[in-house]
């Protein structure tokens, strides 16, 4: 165990219970993360817009807006990974929350090294993905559009313009890094050991075709082999900070 310094990744918590909020902050703090913990879902969204966490905990059911919300606007205002801790154990709170952005979903009560795990296991992956590919690319075009890194947007030739999740974008390098070639889920969200009814990366790459996609349940860019993964058609150009 590690103690947290000015380096060390930032944490936002969002959890109304104190006594869980200390137990949260306190186990991150063991293992070397910084951490700030909030009680409501405004308190968080106005310390993001002075700064952003590089993951954001959250639980669903807060004092003055409903946790879903709180996501939304989270990766609306400054995109982050995000994974949700709540009592709230329904199918339609798991796949919404995916939906919207969240990397993972536990639910309590929890033992906090599994907690401390699942925090790890999302930032490697934004780790991976901010790594993978040089500095010196800002983009990349691909199938008429343009993925521009900075700031987790697409751009279509006709003028759209869309807006991604932290976790959508993740994924999208993932997938232009290694154009026309079967990835399977395991090698897309980044563990080798993914439990088989983990649909998460299923749920993701179904909001990235309703993005990318004129008719996602017939799609042309991201396609399903079945029984094997997902394979990227396209031709990846990526892009520098002056151009091609």
């Amino acid at each position: 165990m590690n103690s947290p310094d000015k380096d060390s990744p930032l944490i936002f918590v969002v959890e109304d219970e104190a006594d869980i909020a200390r137990l949260i902050c306190a186990t991150l703090g063991e293992y070397g993360f910084r951490s700030e913990s909030f009680a409501t879902g405004r308190s968080l969204l106005a310390r993001v817009r002075r700064q952003a966490p590089e993951l954001a905990i959250l639980d669903l059911g807060l004092p003055d807006m409903d946790g879903l919300q709180v996501l939304r606007e989270l990766q609306e205002l400054h995109p982050c990974a995000a994974l949700i801790l709540t009592g709230r154990d329904g199918l339609t709170d798991r796949v919404l929350g995916l939906e919207l952005g969240a990397d993972d979903y536990l639910v309590k009560p929890f033992e906090p090294r599994e907690l401390v795990a699942r925090v790890r296991s999302i930032l490697r992956r934004y780790q991976r993905a901010a790594s993978a590919e040089p500095a010196r690319h800002t983009g990349a075009r691909f199938a008429g559009w343009t993925f521009d890194i900075g700031r987790l947007s697409l751009l279509h030739d006709d003028g759209r313009e869309l807006s991604l999740s932290a976790a959508e974008a993740a994924l999208l390098q993932t997938l232009l890094r290694r154009p026309n070639k079967i990835l399977t889920r395991e090698q897309l969200i980044g563990e080798r050991d993914l439990d088989p009814f983990d649909r998460s990366i299923d749920v993701r790459i179904s909001r990235l075709r309703r993005k990318l996609e004129d008719e996602p349940q017939d799609p042309k860019i991201i396609k399903t082999v079945y029984g094997a993964g997902y394979l990227l058609c396209a031709t990846v150009e990526w892009l520098g900070p002056g151009g091609a």
